[in-house]
């Protein structure tokens, strides 16, 4: 709003100071309802109102909506205001029109018309005015409008700088909303060489623009790169003098040349240009010397300019990874800032240094800091700087240093900040059992971790380390005896309790011939934990006894009075009980030899990668390397190799290549908490050999993870984590022959390219027989869409080709957020979005008899919120959450109504959008 100054609108400074003084929320209420009444009749009855009257009261409308009060008038006057010339005037048309007028408004017409001629002034204010208008309200309209004026307008000769600055930043604007506003052809080009442009204001807007069309279609704007690093080379080398008058603190254009380098970094390295690459990497230099040079100002706006160009540069010798003195020279240059006094400096110089140490150029050379970066971690104020410290030693480590990595983080675990102690715990467990290579050492790491902060001990660490003993029989015993010891600590966590049942239930006769770890001493261990733990763990501890029985007979009458306990028979946990009664009767009724046959040794896991990787990811997606195998720095798989070669699991043409289905040799007797151990997370029903499934895509709107599609010759499962608008698809393609499978070729063919973004990384055209490759996809979900991308996969078998039609699991719901909301605010919401564009409703029979059970679990897995308590009718669902797309946020509200009586559902889905409405209502409707 502008300043009001002199006398000039003293009606609107006077209501404004009025407004200010209001004593109470009705005194102010009743000042704008007496305010707006004037103005009404203003508009309605005084046709006589000149340009500046006109002004002043747009101007109160204006303030009134912003204290956030509904204005319902108004709208014409401000669109006459459009037609003033005087700059004042035409301002504040343009003002109230961004802000209050909707873009299904009935003026919409008028206003792009006025705003045409604004365009086609000859005074550059004006056209100004009407690009920022244009900008300010972006929608698809405005696209379609102006898509091919605004172009014309960047690329003029005739146009002035300031005009074609603002046409670029509108453009940017329009090109995020619509992207097919934007020319092909001669067009690009022209766009192209605007990074040549003398004025440092249109070559800054037109490398933002040039970057954001880069992402979209890099191809065609591959020419940029000569004219980024051309223009990058002509502010930073001495030599030149382009834009040396514009310098900010002694430094030339730094804005600009942080938008050239992020530019650059939309492209692999130059190199079939060797001009251009040595150009380049003169650039580069140029700025690690002038980082090396003494300071021209003791200002921070100086040492602010100079590091965001270093660290812009670092970012791009990181992003082409090709240079190997560059990656050295950036890790020392970052070294020295890990000793600087300002805390951001030293947050930059960790996180940079966390992508350096995957490169196998530089990871050496970050080794050299591990111990400032020990300290950092011990001794930084800041607690963000601690976690990025932490990020760069689990990230540097390899195995020469993992030992005494692993000990400082715990160590430092002890005293750690609460925000951090989950995520160290899985780094920890991570590089214990990466690096490994005496497994007591790796037993002794876990152990430590839960005796610390067992709290944070995530089910997937416990779960792993007993996968590991019991694969491993030369840590088995060492395994039973340190848990043994760590047990007779006078208080232990729960979670040392859970694995200490586990290992000795399995191998407690490991350590029965010593006195001291006799099998009663161990029983009477283990029970007297008993009474302290959750039901969850006692349902285990039982399941230990009953082994107990099976490895140590004489202790059965001890164990068989614990079963009768009246805790245990009449316990209000109806599994405790069925537990405590089954195995009462197992142990009296079965002779010796059908015990030992039930109750035999868990057999070996099959060997896969480890699951605390992938929840590492989940908590902190970006900061951790999409996949361990394709890191680029010489770090072994997070599967050791002494796992890779203890192995003996033998495949057949009808195995479950992909892991997806229960594992082999489970033993129904050992209860749920045992299973929960050996299962797998994804499990899934085996499908039949020849069923090919046309339409599976609708099982996965309830779950991200199965088998995908499996005939006689293929099976293709997936795997997908989705987080914001992003996705990350893993696709397993198992041979289920004994011959080999040639030329696989996946494709991909979606309607809604401007919608989502799919890209597929390539594969090995041969499938072995019996193996099983994996191809990683990433989704970005840019607007609301309907139609899921089909997948076709062709490939030779027997000399004969074939070919497989899919759909792929990726549905509008995988990118909801669950939203917590109350009563009250739920229905405020619902209320709000009850509009006919904004909602969506079907009615459908049920698919069998009503079960609120199930549909309750399909709910869960769609991916928004449930709410309870919240609807009157406890039978009703109700559900929240947002879609997270790249242009907007669109907020949803479900409601789910079934009638048991006439077996039909009623489905209502209410959304800030129409189309996202009606596509989340069709993914649902006849799912129950």
């Amino acid at each position: 709003m502008p300043a009001v100054r002199g006398d000039g609108m003293r009606g609107l400074a006077v209501f404004i100071s009025d407004i200010r003084n209001c004593k109470s929320k009705e005194a102010e209420i009743k000042r704008i309802n007496k305010e707006l009444a004037n103005i009404r009749r203003k508009f309605k009855g005084d046709k006589t109102l000149d340009g500046y009257q006109k002004k002043k009261y747009v101007c109160k409308l204006l303030f009134i909506f912003l204290l956030g009060h509904d204005i319902d008038f108004g709208h014409m006057e401000a669109v006459n205001l459009l037609s003033s010339n005087k700059y004042s005037e035409k301002q504040i048309g343009y003002l109230f029109i961004s802000v209050l007028v909707n873009t299904n408004s009935d003026l919409i017409k008028l206003i792009i018309q006025s705003i045409k001629n604004d365009l086609q002034s000859r005074n550059p204010i004006h056209v100004n005015l009407a690009l920022q208008c244009i900008a300010n309200i972006g929608s698809k309209d405005m696209a379609e409008a102006f898509g091919t004026e605004i172009p014309k307008l960047l690329v003029s000769g005739d146009t002035m700088d300031v005009v074609k600055q603002s046409a670029a930043l509108c453009l940017l604007r329009l090109f995020r909303k619509s992207p097919e506003i934007i020319p092909g052809g001669e067009w690009t080009s022209r766009i192209i060489h605007l990074l040549n442009d003398p004025h440092m204001g249109v070559v800054t807007a037109a490398t933002s623009l040039i970057d954001a069309l880069v992402k979209k279609n890099p191809d065609e704007y591959k020419g940029c790169v000569t004219l980024a690093v051309a223009r990058l080379s002509r502010i930073v080398t001495a030599s030149y003098t382009d834009l040396q008058d514009y310098t900010y603190y002694f430094v030339p254009a730094p804005w600009l040349s942080v938008k050239l380098l992020r530019l650059l970094q939309n492209y692999n390295p130059p190199s079939e240009e060797p001009g251009v690459k040595g150009r380049l990497t003169e650039c580069l230099e140029t700025i690690f010397n002038k980082a090396q040079e003494p300071p021209k100002s003791k200002k921070v706006q100086h040492s602010n300019a100079k590091n965001a160009v270093l660290f812009e540069a670092i970012s791009l010798i990181i992003h082409n990874d090709s240079e190997a003195n560059l990656l050295v020279r950036a890790c020392n240059q970052l070294g020295q800032f890990l000793s600087n006094r300002e805390t951001n400096l030293r947050y930059l110089a960790l996180e940079s240094m966390c992508h350096l140490a995957t490169s196998e150029f530089s990871h050496e050379a970050v080794k050299k800091h591990q111990e400032v970066v020990i300290l950092s971690m011990k001794m930084e104020k800041d607690v963000s700087v601690r976690q990025q410290a932490v990020d760069l030693l689990y990230a540097m480590c390899d195995k020469t240093n993992a030992e005494e990595i692993v000990q400082e983080m715990l160590a430092y675990l002890e005293t750690a900040d609460y925000s951090i102690r989950e995520e160290m715990v899985l780094k920890v467990a991570i590089l214990a059992e990466k690096y490994a290579t005496d497994f007591t050492w790796y037993v002794d790491v876990i152990l430590n971790l839960i005796r610390i902060a067992g709290d944070y001990v995530s089910e997937e660490v416990w779960y792993r380390v007993i996968q590991i003993v019991i694969n491993r029989e030369e840590v088995q015993a060492y395994a039973a005896k340190t848990v043994f010891e760590a047990l007779q600590a006078p208080t232990c966590h729960e979670n040392m309790v859970k694995v200490g049942g586990y290992i000795l239930g399995e191998f407690g006769n490991l350590i029965a011939g010593d006195t001291k770890s006799s099998p009663q001493v161990q029983f009477e261990l283990l029970h007297s934990k008993y009474h302290l733990c959750s039901a969850a763990t006692r349902a285990l501890l039982l399941s230990t006894y009953i082994k107990l029985v099976n490895l140590f007979p004489e202790i059965k009458n001890r164990v068989q009075e614990v079963f009768r306990a009246d805790s245990n028979l009449r316990s209000a946990d109806v599994e405790l009980q069925q537990r405590a009664s089954e195995y009462l009767q197992l142990s009296i009724v079965a002779s010796s030899d059908v015990l030992a046959t039930v109750l035999e040794e868990m057999p070996a896991f099959p060997e896969r990668e480890s699951s605390i990787l992938a929840v590492l990811k989940k908590k902190k997606p970006g900061r951790i390397p999409d996949d361990v195998r394709e890191s680029k720095s010489p770090q072994p798989s997070i599967i050791p190799a002494a796992a890779m070669n203890s192995t003996n699991n033998t495949s057949n043409s009808s195995a479950d290549l992909l892991g997806l289905s229960t594992p082999p040799g489970t033993n129904a007797t050992t209860g749920n908490g045992l299973l929960d151990v050996l299962g797998d997370l994804y499990t899934t029903p085996k499908i039949s050999p020849t069923t090919v499934q046309q339409n599976n895509i609708k099982k996965f709107l309830f779950k991200n993870n199965g088998v995908l599609f499996e005939n006689d010759l293929i099976q293709i499962g997936v795997k997908s984590e989705f987080r914001q608008n992003l996705g990350r698809i893993g696709l397993f393609y198992g041979n289920k022959t004994q011959f080999p499978i040639q030329n696989v070729h996946p494709e991909l063919h979606w309607t809604d390219l401007h919608k989502l973004n799919v890209q597929m990384k390539p594969m090995e055209p041969v499938l072995e027989a019996g193996a099983q490759i994996q191809q990683m996809l990433t989704a970005e979900c840019i607007e609301d869409f309907t139609d899921a991308p089909t997948m076709s996969v062709s490939f030779i078998y027997n000399n004969v080709p074939q070919k497989i039609t899919m759909k792929l699991p990726l549905t509008l719901n995988k990118f909801f957020e669950p939203t917590e909301m109350n009563g009250e605010s739920f229905f405020a919401r619902w209320k709000n979005l009850g509009g006919e564009q904004q909602r969506a409703q079907k009615i459908f029979k049920a698919q069998g008899a009503i079960d609120l059970a199930a549909t309750r679990t399909k709910l869960a897995g769609f991916g928004m919120q449930l709410l309870d308590g919240i609807d009157p009718n406890p039978d009703n669902f109700v559900c929240a959450g947002i879609v997270h797309t790249r242009v907007q946020q669109v907020g949803c509200l479900m409601r789910l109504e079934p009638n048991k009586q006439a077996q039909m559902f009623r489905l209502t889905v209410r959304s800030s959008k129409e189309s996202a409405s009606q596509e989340i209502c069709n993914l649902l409707a006849d799912q129950f």
